[in-house]
């Protein structure tokens, strides 16, 4: 029964792609980030639904007169540099063949991303694309929430497979997903969804906590702290964070608790230095080849090459020596530009989303990707998540809601004032004072 339901949705929906591309992209997005089939137990399991669904936007793209310019924005721009050179160094990479699965996912992901910057461009486009987002994680969330409580954090959470099948990646990607639940909490009306939500976000905290995870108990401290920074009423929140996440903590076991305090000591843990030299390779490997060594890099023969300890490979846990290692030097640049312009386009949001009160939800909506990505920089220091498509979904909620806020200032001040036509004068200083929709 699971099949057919899975199988019926993305057929049915890959048809309605080809009229309403838009459908594709939302449909593409829950099949990547949910992998719905992998909750399957037949024919679906093998069942190629992310190929027909991205097949079908993009027929759906080609056929519609509605598209925009997906490289608009800076970060659009700095995602297909970095694409780029990572095509330019495949082939100087240490094993073509070993590299090509890794290729073509990463370019399906991304290629996808610009497909969604080329379609999305309605509020309801948007909040549907963070609905779908929220729904696709949110769901192992409360799964692993509840299992969690029931078991009082004595057995991990793991994911359903994919770039999250391990306990550390799925914690991450969790963590990543509350800010979005609270943003959908900010824009609810009804208020049995605003309470679901509350609980949708506490169950999917126990869930990143039932992951065991170190990684994922640093990202999560890290945005508290974020949250707290930016926070108008910071005594009242700081105590309701502190309240909930004592309260969490206290009910995890003594294993779980023995586990954290290893950060403090990771000089004694194994897999702590095994990362380590891990990023003493990725930094060698860097140093001596201009595009990396590709993504089938973690081999004794490269670590007898480049590594401090060649006995111990291990994969790099760390986005940023993953790519370092994977891409040389000019990868980790344009992979941290992406990041950097992202951030900015959020700040964007948060600065001009009041300029209009129609706007005021992308300024949470950039508020709550800034929130997400401190989760995403801090925990991605541990795991091997660079091409995973959750961050690349908030570069995309970003882009288009600062798109979004463009066009509609634009809109605005034509009707009021015709002379305003020319698109330009959106930009241009007005009497005498720089516009605040400057870039």
């Amino acid at each position: 029964m699971r099949d057919i339901l899975v199988v019926g949705i993305v057929l049915a929906g890959s048809l309605y792609a080809l009229r309403q591309p838009w459908v594709g992209v939302i449909l593409w997005t829950w099949v990547s980030l949910m992998n719905p089939h992998s909750l399957t137990y037949g024919f679906a399991l093998s069942f190629p639904v992310a190929a027909i669904a991205a097949i079908a936007t993009v027929i759906g793209l080609l056929m519609t007169k509605e598209r925009e310019n997906p490289f608009s924005e800076s970060p659009a721009v700095w995602l297909a540099l970095f694409v780029v050179w990572i095509c330019i160094g495949y082939p100087f990479s240490y094993n073509v063949d070993g590299s090509w699965e890794m290729l073509t996912k990463v370019l399906k992901i991304d290629i996808m991303v610009l497909v969604t910057l080329m379609i999305l461009k309605s509020r309801r486009h948007i909040e549907l694309f963070v609905w779908v987002v929220v729904a696709s994680l949110g769901f192992y969330g409360v799964k692993g929430g509840i299992f969690t409580i029931a078991n009082g954090g004595n057995y991990r959470v793991w994911g359903p497979g994919g770039f999250i099948g391990g306990n550390n990646e799925l914690a991450l990607a969790l963590i990543m997903i509350i800010p979005f639940m609270r943003y959908l909490q900010l824009q609810a009306t009804n208020k049995w969804i605003r309470h679901g939500l509350s609980l949708a976000m506490l169950l999917t905290a126990a869930a990143s906590l039932g992951s065991h995870s170190r990684g994922a108990l640093l990202a999560i401290a890290a945005m508290a702290f974020y949250l707290w920074l930016k926070s108008a009423k910071k005594l009242t929140f700081g105590i309701a964070l502190a309240c909930a996440g004592i309260g969490l903590i206290i009910f995890m076991p003594e294993q779980w608790s023995d586990r954290m305090n290893t950060i403090q000591t990771y000089e004694q843990d194994s897999s702590a230095m095994g990362r380590i030299n891990a990023w003493w390779v990725a930094f060698n490997v860097a140093k001596e080849h201009l595009t990396g060594a590709g993504f089938d890099m973690y081999n004794f023969e490269i670590f007898a090459r480049f590594a401090p300890d060649p006995l111990d490979v291990h994969a790099a846990h760390s986005i940023y020596f993953q790519v370092l290692g994977e891409h040389g030097f000019i990868g980790l640049f344009l992979f941290l530009l992406i990041w950097l312009s992202t951030w900015r386009t959020a700040s964007w949001l948060i600065k001009n989303g009041t300029a209009i009160p129609e706007a005021v939800w992308c300024r949470d909506l950039g508020a709550m990707c800034q929130v997400a990505m401190i989760g995403y920089l801090v925990g991605g220091a541990f795991l091997s998540l660079a091409y995973f498509d959750l961050p690349y979904n908030i570069l995309a909620i970003a882009v288009l809601a600062k798109q979004w806020v463009l066009k509609h200032r634009f809109t605005e001040s034509t009707e009021l004032n015709p002379a305003k036509s020319n698109p330009l004068n959106t930009y241009l200083p007005s009497s005498g004072k720089p516009s605040i929709f400057r870039p």
